[in-house]
């Protein structure tokens, strides 16, 4: 039978409002050790792809990880640090200090079928809705949705001259007010849903699968809330029809987290690094306008990391993360372009962390 479920992460958006707890400010020993993070990665003379934590000591900022670890595991699910020096840093040097500060808290997972690491958050003219639509090439207003890794993280290089307001909400305090609500709705989100891989499958995948959208496993609640692709699955003739009652149930989640009591709105700063525990978590974000320059046109840099403290996946699960288990490497598209440079990376990247390579 299910149960609430209790706990830090179980957060409405007056306790954030009240707390700040979501909020890291940096201090000045800290930004200085971010500074020597980034001259010590770069005089390395290694590309990122070779880079691991075994190649930068974090300093005085190893005090910040363990505490952003901690939060975003057993604590709220995600954290935004301030303070960030990015106007002292080039285009490229920004980019590297971001991959060091993620090779600290994981292994980078592809982000699309081209195997991208980093992804450039920005409206480059993508489309959102539809079979292969992706929304963070767009300045529309998402849906909450999670993304297909255990961690995502975000550096906000660019504000957009309007709108662009970060959303998040937690998965687990609308778990149990959809418990409370409609116990046969809670009891549909923990069977499987279907799908669309968005047309970024791999040619050895099919393209769709199933999974729940809530799991648990060894009492550890894991929420995978994708409504675009669920959405787009009905496009194609060989995927499951979705009922009344699956659309009520998904129809409520959305519903859920864009209500006061669940929504928590924050605005992203030019230096801030926000990252969001995707078990946990339920993110948007508003429609923006941007500037007419170029140059000033919002934009984000964005990570998918498998985390080696992460909590363990229920099997129905594996096919949307290629792998369940805590420590090992798993999330992420499987990349119809993963060459050796990739696997080898892979590879390097979780020996440093501990973890165990999936070689997917």
């Amino acid at each position: 039978m299910l149960a609430p479920i209790h706990g830090p992460a179980a957060w409405h958006a007056a306790d954030m409002q009240a707390s700040g707890r979501w909020l890291r400010h940096l201090t000045a020993s800290e930004t200085a050790a971010v500074a020597g993070m980034l001259h010590a990665a770069a005089a390395t003379g290694k590309p990122m792809l070779e880079l691991t934590r075994a190649d930068v000591k974090a300093g005085a900022f190893a005090a910040v990880l363990d505490e952003l670890n901690d939060e975003l595991e057993r604590g709220i699910g995600f954290m935004t640090l301030r303070g960030m020096p990015s106007d002292r840093f080039s285009a490229e040097a920004n980019r590297l200090l971001f991959w060091v500060i993620g090779c600290h808290l994981g292994v980078a997972r592809p982000q699309g079928k081209a195997s991208q690491l980093m992804s450039d958050v920005r409206a480059d003219g993508g489309q959102y809705r539809g079979t292969g639509g992706r929304g963070y090439n767009t300045n529309a207003e998402l849906d909450y949705h999670v993304d297909g890794s255990d961690v995502v993280g975000l550096y906000c290089l660019q504000v957009a001259r309007s709108g662009g307001l970060s959303r998040i909400a937690s998965s687990v305090a609308i778990y149990n007010e959809i418990l409370r609500r409609s116990p046969d709705l809670a009891e549909r989100l923990f069977q499987p849903f279907p799908h669309n891989r968005q047309n970024e499958e791999a040619e050895d995948e099919p393209p769709f699968y199933m999974a729940p959208v809530y799991s648990l496993r060894d009492g550890h609640f894991a929420a995978r809330y994708i409504r675009n692709h669920i959405r787009s699955s009905q496009a194609r003739t060989d995927t499951p029809r979705l009922t009344g009652q699956d659309n009520r149930a998904l129809d409520l989640i959305q519903d859920l987290a864009e209500t006061d009591t669940f929504r928590f709105d924050m605005v992203l700063e030019r230096g801030d690094m926000q990252f969001a525990n995707n078990h946990l978590l339920v993110h948007s974000r508003t429609h923006f306008e941007d500037f007419a320059e170029p140059e000033r046109k919002r934009h984000l840099l964005r990570l998918w990391l498998s985390v080696p403290g992460s909590r363990p996946l229920c099997d129905g699960l594996l096919d949307a993360y290629k792998s369940v288990d805590p420590g090992t490497v798993r999330g992420g598209f499987k990349g119809q372009h993963a060459g050796p440079d990739l696997r080898a990376y892979q590879a390097r990247a979780a020996a440093a962390l501990g973890m165990r390579d999936t070689p997917y």
